[in-house]
């Protein structure tokens, strides 16, 4: 009884193995239909982040607002007014509402100081940084007029950013060669299914439900010359064997 455990057993196994070396021959065969998918599903991944994908950059430039905390808010929210905002769309030549305009300026206190920082997002790097500088510089003169607060420094302007903030693409592509990997498998083998050529012993155990016995092993022309050629070199040598062997009972 256990014996035939054992048995079934090791035969179980040699099957898995035959099964995990026929899945990994299916996809050798065809692997050249993953490599394609995946290219290109990739190449569409980088297609869409290029139609779909608009690059930001942001610049941001400091202020110190002079004043006690409860004026802080008041201080800071004045900075996208319309007022404020008007005046820069004008000196830049923008052709932008005052609202699109301070939807792209956001305004932060830093660590509960008296540092306001103001931050510009824009398409154009170049365009974010005039944004944020004439900001600051208009509110410091505007101020005085609508709260006369005289108490505004400008303690660092805006720096031309070259990279953008949203630039990192990678999950988008990966994503993308996941998808050509894994519909190129689904591909390769159903292609194998629908194929119904014979190509190993197993194949004709199958179809037959009979077992093999034999096979004989493929030939080739190169194969058949170089065994009649040594065939025929060894004939040679017998035979020459066999008329010395002649001469030398006739000596």
């Amino acid at each position: 009884m256990n014996s035939k455990r054992q048995k079934n057993f090791i035969d179980d196994g040699r099957s898995n193995d035959i099964n995990l070396k026929e899945y990994f021959d299916v996809i050798k065969r065809r692997a050249w239909i993953i490599v394609v998918l995946m290219i290109v599903t990739t190449a569409g991944g980088v297609l869409y982040n290029h139609l779909n994908n608009t690059l930001l950059y942001q610049t941001s430039t400091r202020i110190i607002l002079e004043t006690e905390d409860e004026d802080m808010n008041t201080l800071m929210v004045m900075i996208k007014d319309p007022i404020i905002m008007d005046e820069v769309k004008n000196d830049l030549n923008l052709k932008l509402s005052d609202e699109a305009l301070a939807t792209k300026i956001s305004v932060t206190r830093l660590e509960e100081s008296q540092v306001v920082l103001i931050s510009v997002t824009d398409t154009d790097p170049e365009r974010a940084v005039e944004i944020a500088n004439t900001t600051a510089n208009v509110y410091k003169k505007k101020i005085v007029d609508i709260l006369s607060f005289k108490e505004v420094q400008l303690l660092s302007e805006a720096k031309l950013n070259p990279f953008p903030i949203n630039e990192n693409q990678s999950r988008n592509l990966v994503a993308a060669a996941v998808f050509g990997f894994v519909v190129g498998i689904g591909i390769v083998f159903l292609l194998d299914t629908l194929d119904g050529t014979i190509r190993n012993r197993h194949d004709i155990e199958d179809y037959l439900d009979v077992p093999v016995i034999g096979s004989v092993s493929a030939m080739n022309r190169r194969n058949t010359i170089t065994k009649k050629k040594k065939k025929q070199s060894s004939h040679v040598e017998a035979r020459g064997e066999r008329i010395g062997f002649k001469q030398n009972q006739t000596g």
